[in-house]
């Protein structure tokens, strides 16, 4: 049975808690790996481990963090096949879908390549008379990052890449549901030249979590997965006196107007709601259907679903696979069939399509007749299930994703550009999609929501990622002619 250990000042480190998770194979339900669960100790080891590597890391030229940087870049793409069939093993999503969450990744990395840009200060010569004054941005030291097991590769290359570059020390504790694709990037971060230290793995659960969250040593701490744990790690995190970005879940609104093209906005719902699952924070998972455009919709969603290939991730011929557990394949189904209880349509019940083999897999659903109040809207259901809320105006529509509590993403699709411009300017959410369904910013703009989708002011990537892992110092400066110095009590003007 393979085990999966820990990567701990650049070798691999078997645990030595007793403690163990099996990791499986969604496809087919067999266990394939277990993987040790870091003990306190463990995570005290591969925080050390980066705070020796910090003392070198910190100052190292950015000459050289950018060739490293590149080389990875180089080298992630070299084995982006390798880390899409690692994410399709043990995540179950198909490989299409993996190697376009490699490819975001790489994105990401990209971007962290610039750093030069990205860390330039300013200068203000002769602010005062005879004073300069500049800033400079300069790392945190050791930082964490702790990621979900919907995009094991994506999601922690918003976060070590940039923190790297920046000149900071990591310690990752990714998802235990898959956590083999970054032991492959952690070897492909030492081929580019990583000093050890420098990118550390912890596998761990709870005890981790709250070992990073708790550790003098640790600086701040980059989360990403649900919003009851996204404010858990916010409140612990800065109790503890860190810097915290903490993303959360997500209830994404995709309303569609009367004049929309019917086919394009079906297309676009059946895509962003069942690809990967549903599982994905920037799911579309509500259609709010104004007006006259809730039922030649639903229909045109409906004649779709029945063509999508749901298998096996390996498979060529699958276009979404199994959920990542039996567990959460079952609480998924339940929203399902406990929605009519609530006076909401089944459309589509994708509980009743059977499956040969142990795997993890539920076909998409389709539910009409969703209103707020019911369990299948109120609550986040992280899979390949569609609810549509049918309202009368485009003022309900926007007054619903306001009055919800999540403010992730939201899409509007319309053929009138007056009403899209209003909608961007009018509906309280960080992402917006204009006949766009997943708006996921490309690496140089930032990710995150508003309202219980992100806890911290600071969303993910881009510039306010990079800014999240730096500190910034102005310095003033003055080369004075020593017989002109003198003693002045006044407050200093800047004259």
């Amino acid at each position: 049975m393979k085990q999966i250990n820990h990567i701990i000042g650049g070798n691999e480190i078997a645990s030595t808690s007793g403690r163990t998770s099996e990791v499986y194979n969604p496809a087919t339900g067999e266990v394939t790996a277990t993987v040790g669960l870091a003990s306190v100790e463990e995570v005290d080891s591969a925080v050390a481990a980066a705070k020796e590597a910090f003392e070198t890391w910190g100052t190292t030229s950015i000459a050289k963090r950018t060739a490293i940087m590149y080389r990875f870049r180089d080298l992630v793409d070299k084995h982006a096949k390798d880390f899409a069939a690692l994410l399709t093993a043990e995540h179950g999503k198909v490989l299409s879908d993996s190697l376009g969450e490699v490819n975001r990744g790489l994105e990401n990395i990209e971007y962290a390549c610039g750093l030069a840009e990205h860390l330039k200060g300013s200068f203000s010569q002769e602010a005062s008379t005879g004073i300069d004054v500049y800033s400079v941005r300069q790392p945190l030291g050791v930082v964490a990052g702790i990621t979900p097991f919907n995009f094991p590769a994506m999601v922690p290359m918003w976060m070590y890449p940039n923190a790297i570059a920046a000149g900071n020390t990591f310690v990752l504790k990714p998802s235990e549901k898959d956590p083999s694709v970054n032991l492959l990037a952690a070897e492909l971060l030492d081929k580019a030249g990583l000093p050890g230290g420098v990118f550390n793995i912890v596998q761990g659960d709870k005890v981790a979590v709250d070992r990073l969250l708790e550790h003098p040593d640790v600086m701040a701490v980059s989360f990403v997965g649900s919003t009851p744990i996204a404010r858990y790690v916010y409140t612990t995190g800065t109790d503890n006196g860190k810097r915290v970005q903490a993303l959360g879940g997500a209830k994404n609104h995709m309303v569609v107007l009367p004049d929309a093209d019917i086919g394009l906005a079906a297309d676009a719902a059946v895509s962003a709601g069942y690809g990967s699952a549903g599982e994905r924070c920037m799911a579309i998972s509500v259609i709010v259907a104004v007006g006259s455009a809730a039922d030649p919709l639903i229909e045109a969603i409906s004649q779709r679903i029945p063509d999508l290939a749901v298998g096996d991730g390996t498979d060529p011929a699958s276009q979404m696979g199994p959920l990542i557990t039996k567990e959460h394949r079952d609480r998924v189904a339940s929203f399902v069939t406990n929605a009519p209880a609530e006076g909401a349509t089944v459309i589509v019940d994708g509980t009743e399509q059977k499956f040969d083999g142990d795997g993890f897999f539920l076909a998409p659903s389709l539910l009409d007749n969703v209103t707020p109040g019911m369990a299948c809207y109120d609550q986040e259901i992280f899979g390949p299930v569609l609810g549509v809320v049918r309202v009368d105006t485009y003022e309900k529509a926007v007054k619903m994703i306001a009055d919800n509590p999540w403010g992730n993403g939201t899409a509007i699709f319309t053929r009138d550009g007056g009403a899209a411009r209003q909608f961007q300017v009018d509906v309280d959410a960080g992402m917006v999609g204009i006949n766009v369904p997943v708006p996921v910013p490309v690496s140089y703009y930032s990710f995150g929501g508003w309202g219980d989708s992100i806890f911290g002011d600071s969303p993910a990537y881009g510039p306010d990622g990079m800014r999240f892992y730096t500190k910034a110092k102005v310095v003033t400066s003055r080369w004075p002619d020593p017989a002109t110095s003198s003693i002045d009590l006044g407050f200093p003007q800047n004259v």
